[in-house]
């Protein structure tokens, strides 16, 4: 699994002119699943999340994890977080999981984030053409995946 995590001020989806998810300060994320994924690598990635210290600090140091910021979680679906480009300029998706195994572990990792945060977790649509906003935070941008754990 491969996840991009942005430290925001707001972020929202919109999908077919109407809002899905809105949340307020905390991560926008998102969520690309392999074909070889698992949940074991889906509680990694929550573990993970839940303990990440980039939030600022009396003192402005990056220093609180979102649980101690009370912060909000908006998670959308990105398959093209495992393009292949190293042929031509078109990218390949053969990496990325099918529906099959991409939308069951999906949920399992909003259900995860969702039971950790103690809050309902906003969600896209899994597969659905969304228009997503967010305001950056710093900017604070922080790439995961699952097969560097190291």
């Amino acid at each position: 699994m491969r996840i991009v995590i942005q430290r925001v001020k707001h972020a929202s989806v919109t999908i077919e002119g109407e809002v899905k998810s809105a949340i307020k300060q905390g991560y926008l994320i998102l969520l690309g699943v392999g074909e070889d994924d698992t949940k074991e690598d889906a509680e990694w990635l929550i573990r993970k999340i839940i303990g990440l210290r980039v939030f600022d600090d009396e003192n402005g140091v990056m220093n609180r994890s979102i649980m101690d910021v009370d912060g909000e979680i908006l998670v959308i679906s990105q398959f093209t977080l495992f393009a292949s480009y190293k042929k031509g300029n078109r990218p390949s998706w053969l990496r990325a999981a099918s529906h099959e195994i991409s939308v069951p572990l999906y949920e399992y990792f909003c259900k995860g984030l969702t039971e950790s945060l103690g809050k309902t977790v906003g969600t896209g649509e899994f597969g659905a053409d969304m228009k997503v906003e967010l305001l950056n935070d710093g900017p604070v941008t922080i790439c995961m995946d699952t097969k560097n754990k190291e």
